[in-house]
């Protein structure tokens, strides 16, 4: 099962508003194992970058001018999605930009169907706890210590492994290897089985001899208790 997970950068919190997809990142996965094939890119977002969104991702106005725009890579990016399941945290906000500039292409839009958001699972999972991926990471000792700010294929590749966790995906090797410790073990016992000689029953029964020898003993007991009345 082929599932792509993907994070994104903005100028800001609404598409409908003005603001604009800057940068995108993807990290492939394969029956939820990475299979170390990406897709990055930055893109010319036809506007400023306000202060607040900067700080946040660290993209300026002069490091995006040179960058294409988004128009000029979509092609790219949707040959290498597929039509895998795209999994991101907050996927609606992921989901949402994504698609608006698809329309401004003129290119169809991601269905929803195909979104799959871990924010949604760690809530099922750890109802009450928090749930951005710098607080799950730390739940479930994910190194993000080099996330000095936020960047989209950092954070695809973070929460890559976050998802993974929140599938059970260590679990899934580990009973694996479980069950077929246990197919092996039962192969041997059939093996063991199979080769066992068979014996005859062993005949347990007093002789005569011994029968006499304990009566004797029993003759020799004081007051035993099994004769004493209740």
């Amino acid at each position: 099962m082929r599932e792509i997970i993907f994070d994104t950068e903005t100028t800001g919190l609404d598409p409908a508003s003005g603001d604009r997809l800057v940068e995108i990142g993807c990290i492939e996965l394969f029956n939820r194992v990475p299979t170390g094939r990406t897709f990055h890119a930055y893109y010319n977002p036809q506007r400023s970058m306000p202060p607040a969104a900067e700080a946040v991702h660290g993209l300026s106005d002069g490091f995006l001018k040179d960058k294409p725009l988004f128009s000029a890579g979509a092609e790219q990016l949707l040959t290498f999605l597929e039509d895998s399941q795209l999994v991101a945290h907050n996927a609606r906000f992921d989901f949402g930009f994504l698609n608006h500039e698809l329309k401004r292409c003129g290119l169809p839009e991601v269905g929803l169907h195909r979104m799959i958001d871990t924010v949604a699972i760690a809530r099922q999972l750890h109802p009450g706890a928090k749930h951005s991926l710098d607080a799950l990471c730390s739940r479930y000792g994910i190194d993000r210590s080099h996330r000095i700010k936020h960047g989209a294929l950092l954070d695809a590749e973070l929460l890559a492994q976050l998802y993974i966790e929140l599938t059970g995906g260590r679990q899934i090797g580990l009973g694996l290897a479980q069950q077929e410790e246990k197919d092996a073990i039962q192969v041997e016992l059939a093996t063991l089985i199979a080769v066992r000689p068979v014996r005859p029953a062993r005949v347990f029964q007093a002789s005569a001899a011994e029968l006499e020898r304990h009566a004797a003993f029993i003759a020799t007991l004081a007051k035993p208790l099994w004769l004493e009345e209740a």
